[in-house]
């Protein structure tokens, strides 16, 4: 048991000069019952098994999830204090109030963490630990009777694989007040908690200025903020968006704006980095997307993680959905060094809801999960880190995150993906950008990064982008392969264009993709003329074949209709409308024509087929890859020998000069 140390006078305010890891915090007045369950969890969790609805079928499990007859739910008094009305209990075992004790015990210096409380009224406080399965483990606890400051030392040596402290309030015959608490160090960090916050952005004034406020708002946050860099990099300036004059006045000289040209996300956060390097006197570079919703506590808490890791390292914060807020989208990424490819990390989730299923009712939330990079919708590089390696590749959008943090990972820096540190952003769920215009960026830069950090042999990545060049014809996603030969020229052109391409790229892009039905959506099906299927076979889709076989099979009747000649009728009118998550090959490769909606539901694309296309495609793809595997020796260690210059501070001014 941790010792608990009851002391006369009230607590500081948490501040980060204190040692202080983690506050305690509590939801937004505003904020939906669904997004509490990542703060509190206020309920029983009880689980039961169904019987099969089937002879044969396989169990399904399911959550029930209540509250006690008699349980009060807890009263938000402000961000950072609450009271527990009596007869009640609440845990704080929650996404936001848990403490990753897995991850502070394998990238610390620490080997206890303290929680302190400020509680006042009549109840009691108990201490509660996983293992990395997720059971459970009585620490300890107390009773709370009158005014208590409590400091409860915890030891965090059994936590290599994984594992969380948490703690619990319960009440019986009066109501319980917590004023303010936190997890923290027993002893300051001699890193100064001194970060540029960076955030560049196009287009999202409301979005951008909302995220300021977040940070002027919260003074322990304004604390450790030297600087907040914008680089505006659109027509609807940040300086123009009611509200900002007020925020700009809280935040004073940290704030400035940076005009410049739409140079992208990498663009934009090369701006955040040269700055933060040639500017300030930071000690952290945080990066963040501009159309996130920020926790203001990610902030400190990020900068302590990353004070007091055993050595230099980035530290990235995950991602919620925006969509559906109490949505975990991905608890970490990897990237598949042979296919070369991004993947959720080993035995994780994505989109796991946490409202449905709460961390304490989830064993693999529990297990500590290594990553090999974290997306810059939030993520924080130390100075020294940045300094030693140099800024970001001019990708414009798309791997250039995954490339810093192998490029990071190359130079012995490790990146730790840490709960409870989070943004939310939109979920991957509302989008698919692999067939917009982001694709020339998803097919050169994957490129680009496995020359730098791939395997000797790219047999692999050829394969997998054939699959993908015949995917893309089979789903009459012409603009989509237009653009892949776009990207497979530029990446054959060698690193010498990467630069030049950067201003000018994204019309080129632009122009290509107009050429093609599938790059330009309309706003309704109705803007064409109305399918031939009646209203009951419009909702009848086939199944997706599972077996070997069936699969063979459909992929070649699926080629072999790519290849005849298309029903004129069909070119005026749809032979279908498809909804965007049957937009499936063993759907559309069987059709001449249809309508397919796009995955944010705003429009639809009349999508076409052409067997001249098709073939001309095909070929046009078996001949790039062909010629990237006959010079990937050589073109991979012209990659390599320009990376010096490709992330230099003199390469950048050049284009921020222009």
């Amino acid at each position: 048991m941790t010792q608990t140390v009851e002391k006369a006078a009230t607590m500081d305010a948490p501040t980060v000069a204190n040692g202080l890891l983690q506050r305690v915090i509590l939801p937004r007045s505003g904020d939906p019952m669904s997004v509490r369950s990542l703060y509190l969890d206020e309920r029983t969790g009880l689980r039961l098994t169904t019987p099969p609805p089937l002879p044969g079928a396989p169990l399904r499990e399911v959550s029930l999830v209540g509250t006690a007859a008699t349980s009060r739910r807890l009263r938000v008094v402000s961000r950072t204090s609450a009271l527990v009305p009596e007869q009640s209990e609440v845990s704080f075992g929650a996404y936001f109030n848990a403490f990753a004790a897995g991850y502070w015990r394998h990238w610390s210096s620490l080997t206890e963490v303290h929680l302190r409380l400020e509680l006042r009224g009549a109840g009691r406080v108990d201490v509660y630990r996983t293992k990395a399965d997720g059971s459970q483990i009585f620490v300890g606890g107390e009773v709370v009777d009158g005014h208590h400051d409590l400091d409860m030392a915890l030891d965090l040596r059994p936590f290599e694989d994984g594992g969380w402290y948490w703690f619990d309030l319960t009440t019986d015959s009066g109501e319980l007040t917590l004023e303010s608490g936190g997890w923290y160090a027993a002893e300051e960090s001699p890193v100064r908690a001194a970060v540029t916050i960076g955030m560049p952005t196009f287009n999202r004034p409301a979005d951008c200025v909302a995220t300021l406020n977040a940070i002027a708002e919260d003074p322990a946050v304004l604390d450790a903020v030297v600087a907040v860099i914008i680089p505006d990099q659109g027509t609807k300036k940040v300086r123009d968006e009611a509200g900002f004059d007020a925020v700009a006045a809280k935040l004073g000289d940290t704030l400035r704006i940076i005009d410049q040209p739409n140079l992208g996300g990498s663009g934009g956060y090369a701006r955040i980095m040269y700055e933060a390097l040639g500017s300030t006197d930071c000690e952290q570079i945080l990066f963040m997307d501009d159309d996130i919703l920020l926790e203001p506590d990610s902030v400190l808490r990020a900068v302590a993680f990353s004070r007091y890791s055993r050595e230099p390292m980035l530290v990235g914060g995950q991602m919620l959905s925006l969509q559906a807020r109490s949505q975990l989208s991905t608890m970490g990424e990897v990237v598949d060094r042979n296919a070369f490819l991004w993947r959720n990390a080993p035995g994780t989730e994505p989109h796991h809801d946490l409202a449905e299923r709460t961390l304490r009712q989830t064993p693999w939330l529990h297990r500590r999960t290594d990553v090999d990079y974290n997306a810059w919708w939030m993520c924080l590089i130390p100075r020294s880190v940045a300094e030693d390696l140099g800024l970001p590749l001019p990708l414009f959008i798309k791997w250039d995150d995954a490339e810093y943090g192998l490029r990071a990972r190359g130079k012995g820096y490790r990146t730790a993906t840490v709960p409870g540190i989070a943004i939310w952003h939109m979920s991957f769920l509302e989008k698919d950008d692999t067939s917009d215009w982001q694709a020339y960026f998803h097919y050169r830069n994957r490129f680009v990064a496995a020359a730098l950090h791939g395997p000797d042999n790219p047999r692999a990545l050829l394969v997998d982008t054939l699959k993908r060049s015949l995917r893309h014809l089979m789903l009459m996603e012409y603009s989509a392969m237009a653009l892949q030969e776009m990207a497979l020229r530029d990446f054959l052109a060698g690193p010498e264009q990467l630069f030049p391409k950067l201003p000018v790229v994204l019309g080129e892009i632009r122009a290509k993709r107009a050429e093609f039905d599938d790059g330009r959506p309309l706003d309704s099906a109705t803007q064409v003329p109305l399918s031939e299927l009646d209203a009951l076979a419009a909702q009848a889709f086939p199944e997706p074949p599972t077996k070997k076989l069936a699969i063979v099979k459909g992929l070649a009747q699926s080629v072999l209709h790519n290849l005849r000649p298309v029903d004129p009728a069909h070119a005026v009118v749809p032979q279908r409308n498809v909804p965007s998550k049957q937009a499936q090959w063993f759907v559309l490769s069987r059709l001449d024509s249809a309508t397919v909606s796009t995955p944010d539901g705003r429009g639809v694309t009349f999508r076409r087929r052409d067997p001249a296309l098709f073939k001309a495609m095909m070929k046009q793809s078996v001949a790039q890859l062909r010629e990237v595997a006959r010079v990937w020796p050589e073109l991979r260690q012209r990659y390599r020998d320009a990376v010096p210059e490709l992330t230099g501070r003199e390469g950048w001014k050049r284009i921020f000069d222009a």
